[in-house]
């Protein structure tokens, strides 16, 4: 059920006053309260209405937020906590609110390597600490894929905080195919994520194009300051609309792709399209569909392709239809022994 700021802001005053023995509460008291209380938060006037908070003390009382707060009335215009002790802010966590904290703290730990998440440490603790106290320690509903032994990660928070400050880096990088780290003065745009793996993209120099960075293979990051940085209000959507992956090739590799899709695949793929450019254009009598893509004939659609075997076929272009046929072909040499 939605509750909006204001709701919020007159329950936890109507709660704080109640709180408060010491003194007696009317309905016109609860009113001025609130009212102060709106006006301190927004800086304006807010008119608060006699069944705004009779309102507010129904829905308090109700379990539609999971109050269930034991309001009294007395002496016939006075309202108080039957419980002097009970606060809206000390209400058990039910088995729902338990499963959702358990699995957002999970989510949160996701990012612990990135310093904007810092600060949330303490909030994560303090969650981890009530839902302990709460229930038993139980499996994960939602189960993310991640790698924790990946290298590279502990550069996140360095590379993030250069790309957020615009800062120019000196990054010793070991290619899979160099034998020995070479540096390279680097200008970072974004951090992407793909298939598990961190890259960090950006420019080596003004006349280079787009370089990018896989961050297991990066050795070593130091800030240079003395370097302009050389910004060109890089938009990482736009670069990478038309790519599978990470790998971003010239105008001449960008094709249209029409791939023919088995009939027991074929639910997954348009429920779970193969690219954002992707458009079913035949469906076919035996269940099989032909989906179009317009992306970058490069190395991970071919892998993207290769992983489902024999449930998926290239109508077009020729190359990449060949490639396919050339790769498969040499999968069953490995089988033909």
């Amino acid at each position: 059920m939605a509750v909006n700021k204001n709701a919020l802001i007159r329950y936890k005053t109507i709660d704080k006053c109640l709180q408060n023995s010491y003194r007696e509460w009317t309905l016109d008291d609860l009113i001025d309260a609130c009212s102060e209380a709106l006006y301190e938060y927004e800086g304006r006037e807010i008119n608060v209405s006699r069944r705004t908070i009779q309102l507010d003390i129904q829905m308090m009382r109700s379990d539609k937020l999971g109050y269930n707060a034991p309001i009294e009335v007395y002496n016939k215009k006075f309202y108080r906590y039957e419980d002097p002790d009970y606060s809206i802010t000390d209400i058990p966590l039910n088995e729902n609110d338990m499963h959702i904290l358990t699995e957002t703290v999970e989510m949160l730990r996701q990012f612990k390597d990135f310093s904007l998440f810092s600060e949330l440490g303490g909030i994560i603790q303090r969650l981890e600490d009530k839902i302990y106290t709460e229930k038993t320690k139980q499996s994960a509903i939602i189960h993310l894929d991640k790698n924790e032994n990946l290298k590279g990660l502990e550069h996140l928070d360095t590379l993030y905080q250069a790309i957020l400050k615009k800062i120019v880096l000196r990054v010793t990088y070991k290619s899979f195919k160099a034998r020995n780290a070479s540096e390279a003065v680097f200008h970072p745009y974004i951090l992407k994520e793909f298939n598990n793996r961190w890259f960090l993209v950006g420019k080596i120099s003004e006349k280079k194009p787009i370089a990018t960075f896989a961050l297991d293979r990066i050795e070593k990051v130091d800030y240079d300051l003395r370097i302009p940085y050389l910004d060109i209000k890089f938009n990482g959507d736009e670069y990478y609309k038309n790519t599978v992956g990470v790998t971003v090739l010239g105008q001449e590799h960008l094709q249209e792709i029409h791939l023919k899709i088995d009939k027991s695949n074929a639910p997954y793929v348009i429920t779970k399209p193969l690219h954002h450019t992707q458009e079913i254009i035949e469906q076919l009598r035996d269940g099989k569909i032909v989906v179009r893509l317009y992306v970058h004939l490069n190395y991970e659609l071919e892998r993207l392709i290769l992983g489902f075997g024999e449930c998926i076929e290239v109508i077009k272009p020729r190359s990449l239809r060949r490639n396919i046929r050339k790769k498969l072909e040499n999968a069953v040499k490995l089988y033909a022994k």
